[in-house]
């Protein structure tokens, strides 16, 4: 037997049979007599043969691997999503790849790339916050490859989706701090372009609206960044204004950045400004006071999502175009708890 990787070429060879029995051989074809099977089972286990994927998917046309992509590694919700999809796929004969743009368009643009010359049999993907071009995404309903976005979407793509009710996060959000008895309610969000932020700034915009409540340009802020660092900047002089009474964030980092500033001046939480944050951050329960928020089924999310491109996978010749809306949940801590 030759050195280096064994083929089935060279177990027929030595075998003197046929490469297909071989073949059916190791598949447990029962056509292929047991004596035969046996033996060509104890060759390829003595010489360490291991099939060739790569030829096998070529064969096939499939590589039983999704691609996801991600806008964020580090990040809690995004952990449960790829949990989520990871489980659904595995349990599913799938494997999964993943890539993480750090929330960065040219970086998208070379991972959707990558996953498409990497022969995956259907892509997921969370667009970044830059993101406004989506010709990349395209490519993969020109080619015919299977596509979910999920989260962050693109709606000038016909491909099924995954999605929270944001609006009515938004909304919910807003009408508990007016519950609450706030009067005057500042809204913290990231880049207006993403379609979730949209969503959660029109739900807050419609809860004041019922309550006859009025704003002010200056109590809305659109944070580029969405992180820590920015709502610590973006909110300093809004809280130092001493306008507002009540301040819905559309990320927990962002409600914990303006819960700093609002300590930093001197008010107190909830009593002179009360918070409700978004995503249901660990740190959200620890933090002092412990952080109100909208918790996301990212778990959940993840395996829709999964479960949406398997599908597409399976019904080759089916045109798909769902959305699946998620519901959330208010969950009320004491940043937002008045008595």
């Amino acid at each position: 037997m030759k050195k280096g990787n064994i083929t089935i070429k060279d177990i027929a060879r030595e075998l003197n049979i046929s490469v297909s029995t071989v073949s059916r051989a190791l598949a447990d074809n029962p056509l292929v007599k047991p004596a035969t099977r046996e033996a060509v089972k104890e060759l390829a286990k003595k010489y360490h043969y291991k099939p060739n994927f790569t030829a096998l998917s070529l064969r096939s046309n499939k590589t039983n691997t999704l691609g996801i992509i991600i806008p964020e590694l580090v990040h809690e919700f995004f952990s449960l999503v790829i949990r989520g999809v990871e489980d659904f796929a595995y349990a599913n004969g799938y494997n999964v790849l993943i890539s993480s743009t750090h929330e960065s368009y040219e970086r998208e643009v070379i991972d959707t790339k990558t996953m498409l010359n990497g022969r995956i049999d259907g892509l997921l993907a969370c667009i970044s916050k830059e993101t406004s071009d989506y010709d990349h995404f395209k490519e993969f309903v020109d080619r015919g490859i299977p596509l979910v976005f999920y989260d962050c979407i693109c709606n000038e793509i016909k491909a099924p989706k995954v999605v929270i009710d944001d609006f009515n996060a938004g909304y919910m959000a807003a009408k508990h701090l007016i519950d609450q008895g706030c009067k005057n309610i500042a809204y913290v969000g990231g880049p207006i372009n993403l379609l979730i932020n949209k969503n959660r700034f029109g739900g807050y915009q419609k809860a004041l609206s019922e309550a006859g409540l009025n704003t002010h340009d200056d109590w809305i802020i659109h944070c580029k960044t969405m992180d820590y660092e920015g709502g610590l900047s973006d909110t300093k002089d809004l809280i130092k204004s001493k306008q507002i009474d009540g301040l819905f964030a559309a990320t927990d980092m962002l409600a914990i950045a303006a819960i700093k500033n609002i300590k930093a001046e001197g008010f107190r939480v909830p009593e002179d400004i009360a918070v409700v944050g978004f995503s249901n951050w660990t740190i959200g329960q620890v933090y002092e006071p412990s952080l109100t928020t909208i918790s996301q089924p990212g778990y959940e999310m993840g395996q829709k999502a999964a479960e949406l491109i398997i599908k597409q996978i399976d019904n080759p010749d089916v045109e798909f175009d769902d959305t699946v809306v998620l519901n959330t949940e208010l969950l009320v801590r004491e940043s937002s708890q008045r008595d």
